[in-house]
């Protein structure tokens, strides 16, 4: 009867593991286990709830419409399952965790998830490095973090797992900023910069002229630039300042895309590092 059933939790961990890092390979690297027995273990989950989960061709995998509904629910359980092991075993969890985030996302949605981490786990250190996504992604490669947040496209078939969506906006001092320029004054972060790239490609789709007005390392100061109305900047519909404002492509300017921001972990991680990714993609999709 369907009200006996019980999902083996294992099973469930090697779906969602799957459909998180898109390939049964990387999958099996991050467990631990072959190929094969992931294979096997999705084969199990399918036979137990009599529905296929993945739709597999020899160039593409994706979720199957149960597959897709079936997600959510598993990340629950699995969250469930591993909160009630920690808050058994791991009360006193020590360690250091060196994680690499954007210096946008770290400023808006960081604070209090990394707070509340800090407050269940007081005996970890957190070691946070905000930079460029490219220099994040280098520094990760060659070794500098356990975890890095990083900056993608939606369709990028990337490592990682998606925690955030991020609509862009055109942001200025004033709504008039862009109308009637000849050459669209940019304040922008240096290369290498997703934001940059995104709103120069933008531009140049649609035929529109452009220039650097001004360059900033730092988030402050890419907004100060454009208080003063040096130029026009790129940011997160949430991180815009009250005193200043998101234009539309009524000025002229072409729309903008949504970014992803997704987590990457690095092999071998380390179970104190491993509690804390977890507790970002949690909170993260909770929306806190």
């Amino acid at each position: 009867m369907p009200g006996t059933r019980t999902f083996d939790l294992d099973l469930l961990r090697c779906f969602v593991t799957i459909a998180e890092t898109g390939s049964f390979t990387r999958a099996g690297d991050r467990l631990g286990r072959t190929q094969s027995t992931v294979s096997l273990q999705i084969k199990r989950l399918e036979d137990q709830i009599g529905r296929a989960v993945f739709a597999r061709s020899p160039r593409s995998m994706a979720l199957t419409p149960e597959g897709e509904r079936l997600l959510g629910p598993a990340r629950q359980m699995l969250r469930l399952n591993d909160a009630a092991l920690a808050e058994l075993f791991e009360p006193d969890m020590v360690g250091r965790v060196r994680l690499g985030v954007p210096e946008d996302f770290a400023t808006a949605h960081l604070p209090a998830v990394l707070a509340a981490f800090a407050k269940a786990h007081p005996l970890v250190e957190l070691e946070v490095t905000c930079d460029l996504t490219l220099n994040l992604q280098a520094a990760f490669h060659a070794g500098q973090f356990d975890l890095v947040l990083v900056k993608r496209e939606p369709s990028a078939a990337l490592e990682g797992v998606r925690v955030w969506r991020e609509p862009l906006v055109w942001v200025a001092r004033d709504g008039s900023a862009a109308a009637g320029a000849g050459s669209v004054p940019l304040v922008m972060s240096p290369e290498p910069c997703v934001y940059r790239k995104r709103a120069i490609d933008a531009l140049e789709a649609m035929g529109r002229k452009w220039r650097v007005a001004y360059t900033s390392t730092s988030l402050a100061g890419a907004r100060s630039a454009v208080n003063a109305g040096l130029g026009i900047t790129v940011l997160p519909r949430e991180m815009v300042p009250a005193y200043l404002t998101a234009i539309t492509s009524d000025h002229d300017l072409p729309p903008l895309y949504d970014t992803e921001i997704a987590l990457i972990e690095a092999p071998g991680l380390s179970d104190t590092a491993h509690r804390l990714a977890q507790h970002i993609v949690a909170a993260l999709e909770r929306g806190e």
